[in-house]
C-alpha cells in the first residue's frame, strides 16, 4: 500500500484514548531503547494533555496510525513533541501528512517558529529525513534543552 491509497483523517485527540496510550507506550520505549536514560526527553502521557500542549491523531476509519503534539514554547515559538507512526504504517506519508497539519496548527494559533529535539541513533534517519524535507535545519539547543550528543536540534520558520 502507498500513501496516495490511505484515506486520514486528521484530528485533535482528547489523551483517553486507549489505542493512544498503546502508541505512546511504544514511543516511549523505542527512545528509552535508542537513547541513553539522560537524553530521553519524550513527554510523559499525562504532560502530554496539559493545556501548552494540542495533541493530533491520524487515523484510517478506526485505526489509529500516528500522533503528534505541538507544544507552545514562548508566544511565538513552539515544539513538536511524540510523533510517532505505527510501525505497520511507516513509509506510507502519514508522519508527513501529521508534520504538515502540526505545521498549519502552529501558523493558525500565530506561532512564527517550529523547533524539535530529536535523537542522532540511525533509527532517527527516517524522522531527521522527514524534517529536512519541511524546511527544517539545524540549530542549538532551545529552551530548557542543553547540549547533548545524543540530540539533534532543528528548527524553522513558518
Amino acid at each position: 500500500m502507498n500513501s496516495t491509497e490511505l484515506t486520514l483523517r486528521l484530528e485533535p485527540s482528547p489523551l483517553a484514548v486507549v489505542q493512544l496510550h498503546a502508541l505512546l507506550e511504544e514511543h516511549l520505549a523505542d527512545m528509552r531503547r535508542t537513547s541513553p536514560p539522560d537524553s530521553v526527553y519524550a513527554l510523559p502521557l499525562q504532560r502530554l494533555s496539559q493545556p501548552d500542549v494540542r495533541l493530533w491523531t491520524a487515523w484510517q476509519g478506526t485505526q489509529l496510525l500516528g500522533c503528534g503534539a505541538l507544544k507552545h514554547l514562548q508566544e511565538r515559538h513552539g515544539e513538536l513533541k511524540s510523533m510517532r507512526t505505527a510501525t505497520a504504517w511507516r513509509g506510507h506519508g502519514v508522519g508527513r501528512a501529521l508534520l504538515r497539519q502540526l505545521m498549519a496548527d502552529a501558523r493558525a494559533q500565530g506561532l512564527s517558529r517550529l523547533s524539535l529535539e530529536t535523537g542522532t541513533a540511525p533509527f532517527f534517519a527516517p524522522a531527521h529525513a522527514l524534517y529536512l524535507a519541511h524546511g527544517f535545519e539545524d540549530c542549538g539547543p532551545f529552551a530548557d534543552y542543553a547540549p547533548d550528543p545524543h540530540s539533534r536540534f532543528m528548527t524553522r520558520l513558518l
